[in-house]
């Protein structure tokens, strides 16, 4: 028999979704893979966020009904909150960019992206339209709908108000579009370089729904039942929906399994209507592909002896067979795209019949630029076919047979160059506009991440066809808790540079500001370098580097740290800019030049490790601040920046627990602050109400950030001395002026004078779920709205108690605090009033 050279990569190009531990296939999960050769139709869905996704459906149709399923995420939900951490923005972004990934690992369906930035809750269609740029994204949602070619496409949202979100609704604007223009020629016609071709979808549907107390669904619409029992996996549509939805935890959004019948509602908004099914109209099997009636039945008799003669004990005796599909589709030229992917979806399936187990790791976390790694490789024969590994891509060839049950081990060492890419996010490789992303790359756009650094091409013999299969190079090691645990591999750059503090207050207090420590961390060995340190700023729209500090030998081991102290002073001479931008630049005696960008890994138990590079800045406030009282008890919540905050301004920052205020003497902190959402994170909350209001009523200064009466954890509780209500009332509008109500009142006054200044350059949002129904016990200070709206005066309520004070606020200053904003403002909020009396 002639023997052919096969790769997966001569028909698609894949991107591996990095898992914690690798890929397994029960003989169930590959009977569902055989069956669903058969199937050839396609579904893309569409929404605006991470958790948009009916998950129920997905999974529905990528394992029920065995389609190509996909779901179109536009953002990445970086503007959202995050419950497991102090993440925000870009990095919030990147954790659920995994947490979708993962999601789709488990309900089988695809994931993609556009370039649209998550800027927040927003209010209008129009604003979330003008801040991505239309056009820019709506090529966004053409491009990915030809590359990926669905027979129908679903939106979650209505293009109007019942969206209940700005970025819903022009979620479903856009598909309306895109549904148009991918099938026209002359929209966006230089993406047909890149291979695809205008693409029609038989129909467009809403899928209407009923859920947060609003419901789009009547039973004159089309309908389907999704709520089945699939016997192969041992789960319902519902189970793996509720498996797969759970894995959004920065959100919350655990929730319980569904079993029984459920129904899916859905409106068409374009093309033909459906009468008996989803995929009316569009032909699913393989007489849609452009070959002979003699081709079809011979592909169609060899996929259906597959399936009959499957032994779940022994899939390696469906290999054979899976070879000869592969040989027929192979030869199909040209190969159609369904022929180019069933033929991708038979490669894989010869690699797990086969009983191939392979991988490559290392032991380190990541790799520098300049330096070694070792590769160790594992190939392992689970079956009983004889399979005889000729070559990898970092091995000569190997001419050893890989015995059943027995492992083939070796190492290699490569180097890798200095001037390798840092493994950094594509979509953060070029920066933003205040909307988008800006990817320069068109192959790029849609994919969930990028590809890792390194790959192992492993080329073996099997069934006497030779086949080349890839796995990306992982960092594998064991965590006693948690066992074997493999994570992704990134080159990262040869230096890490830090600045500390990350923000300069020039008039804190009166005092001098602090110097500026620059920590350089050596990713790989350095020897004798010579390093330059500079600070960026623009002059005349030009960015100009300005010599700091140098030192002519360096000389540092792997992972040493050497600090240079700055001084602030004389950088603030030389330079108007609010934002210091510095920069390391080492130049070795055999010229590698080394330059410098903070590394920063991002570790959640649930998602692969997350390692991305920035240049960090020190942000310099000018505002007078004055601060009083030295302690501060702070009880956490769901993450934020407070306590850091508090340390920069000079305060000793106590965390607090249940039993450290129940047993404690709270009198000596000047203030507690909770953390945003404390009362919906612990219920031990209300265990410790009475104590602390006892601190309030004793003289203590007690500031509550928001909380959220919605399904994330309603409160159980009392929060302050008189009742409020926690509304969804919030200003999204950044800018939106805001009305003092009470400019005459202590806190506003006490110990800075606090005016409409403090309020510029405000980030994202003014604030969120303010009080509403207070007592008239509380004050309310200011009044905010967004455009069109009446003024919502429960964004900082305050009281007197006793000899203390009461405030809770809704204002984001979880958000403002990181980005240098409203200092003064939370000095005032923590100061104490009883130091005021003295």
């Amino acid at each position: 028999m002639k023997k052919l050279l096969l790769s997966a990569c001569l028909f698609t190009t894949v991107i591996t979704a990095y898992a914690q531990s690798p890929e397994t296939y029960s003989s169930s999960e590959i009977l569902l893979r055989l069956k669903k050769l058969r199937v050839f139709g396609s579904v893309l869905y569409i929404a605006a966020h991470p958790d948009d996704e009916n998950t129920r459906l997905l999974a529905y149709l990528a394992k029920g009904k065995l389609y190509k399923t996909g779901y179109l995420s536009l953002t990445r939900g970086d503007g959202g909150q995050n419950l497991i951490g102090d993440e925000q923005g870009k990095e919030l972004g990147l954790i659920r960019t995994q947490e979708l990934l993962a999601a789709r690992r488990l309900d089988g369906a695809q994931q993609f992206f556009s370039r649209a930035y998550d800027f927040g809750f927003c209010k209008s269609t129009e604003e979330a339209l003008e801040k991505w740029d239309r056009n820019i994204i709506l090529s966004d949602v053409v491009w990915v709908i030809r590359k990926f070619r669905p027979d129908v496409i679903i939106t979650r949202f209505p293009p109007d108000n019942r969206a209940g979100h700005g970025h819903h609704s022009a979620s479903a604007v856009l598909a309306e579009e895109a549904f148009k223009a991918a099938a026209d020629s002359t929209k966006f016609p230089e993406q047909f370089e890149y291979g695809v071709t205008p693409w029609q979808a038989k129909r467009l549907l809403w899928n209407t729904f009923n859920f947060g107390g609003a419901s789009t669904q009547s039973e004159d619409q089309f309908k389907i039942e999704v709520g089945g029992y699939n016997a192969l996996l041992g789960k319902s549509y519902g189970e793996i929906a509720a498996e797969s939805r759970s894995q959004h935890k920065s959100q919350g959004f655990g929730i319980a399994a569904q079993r029984g019948s459920v129904l899916e509602y859905f409106v068409t908004t374009g093309g033909e209507p459906p009468a008996n099914d989803l995929m009316d109209g569009v032909e699913t099997t393989i007489r849609r592909v452009g070959i002979t009636p003699e081709e079809q039945h011979k592909i169609e008799t060899v996929v259906e002896d597959i399936i009959r003669r499957f032994s779940h004990e022994h899939p390696e005796n469906s290999v054979s067979s899976l070879v000869k599909l592969h040989t027929l589709l192979f030869s199909l030229q040209p190969a159609s795209p369904w022929i180019t992917e069933k033929a991708a979806e038979v490669y894989k399936l010869i690699e797990i019949c086969s009983g191939l187990y392979f991988e490559a790791t290392a032991n380190v976390p990541y790799v520098a630029a300049g330096d070694s790694l070792q590769i160790n490789i594992s190939v392992v024969n689970r079956g009983n076919l004889p399979i005889r590994a000729l070559s990898t891509n970092f091995t000569d060839t190997l001419l050893s047979s890989v015995l059943p049950h027995k492992a083939l081990s070796f190492s290699k060492k490569i180097f890798v160059p200095v001037n390798s890419p840092a493994s950094q996010p594509y979509w953060l490789q070029n920066g933003m506009n205040e909307g988008h992303f800006i990817v320069d790359d068109q192959r790029l756009i849609g994919l969930p991440e990028s590809p890792g650094p390194y790959e192992i091409a492993v080329n073996l013999e099997i069934d006497h066809q030779f086949f080349i299969f890839r796995k990306p190079v992982m960092h594998k090691y064991t965590d006693p808790v948690d066992g074997e645990i493999y994570q992704p591999l990134p080159i990262v750059p040869a230096l890490s540079l830090m600045e500390s503090p990350g923000f300069i207050f020039t008039r804190l207090n009166n005092l001098p500001p602090a110097p500026v420590t620059l920590s350089v961390t050596a990713l790989t060995p350095v020897s004798n370098a010579k390093a330059v340190f500079y600070q960026y700023e623009y002059q005349k729209e030009k960015l100009i580097r300005n010599k700091t500090y140098d030192d002519p030998a360096v000389t540092l081991l792997k992972n040493q740290v050497k600090n240079y102290s700055l001084n602030t002073g004389t950088i603030l001479k030389n330079t108007k800019e609010k934002e210091l931008l510095f920069f390391a630049d080492l130049t070795a005696p055999y010229k590698e030049r080394y330059q410098s960008y903070t590394l920063r890994r991002i570790m959640h138990k649930h998602i692969p490790a997350i390692t991305y590079f920035y240049l960090n800045k020190v942000k310099v406030i000018d505002d007078p601040i004055t601060t009083v009282g030295k302690k501060i008890g702070y009880i956490p919540g769901a993450g934020d920046f407070i306590p850091e905050a508090l340390k920069l301004l000079g305060y000793e920052v106590t965390q607090l627990s249940e039993k450290d205020i129940l047993a404690g003497d709270l009198k000596q902190y000047d203030a507690i602050v909770t953390g945003i959402r404390a009362y919906n994170v612990h219920e031990w909350l209300n265990t410790v109400y009475e104590s602390l209001m006892k601190y309030v009523y004793d003289g203590g200064n007690l500031v509550v950030q928001y909380n959220t009466s919605s399904s994330l954890g309603p409160l159980k509780g009392r929060i302050g001395p008189y009742d409020f209500d926690i509304s969804r009332a919030r200003v999204t509008d950044e800018s939106a002026p805001v009305n003092f109500l009470l400019p005459g009142d202590e806190l506003l006054n006490w110990p800075n004078k606090i005016t409409s200044n403090d309020f510029r350059d405000w980030v994202q949002e003014r604030g969120l779920y303010f009080a509403g129904n207070f007592a008239g016990e509380y004050k309310a200070l200011f009044s905010a709205n967004d455009p069109g709206e009446n003024g919502h005066p429960g964004s900082l309520i305050t009281t007197s108690y006793g000899k203390g004070r009461f405030t809770y606020t809704g204002l984001s200053l979880f958000r403002q605090l990181p980005a240098g904003k409203s200092y003064r403002l939370f000095a005032n909020l923590v100061a104490n009033p009883k130091y005021k009396k003295q």
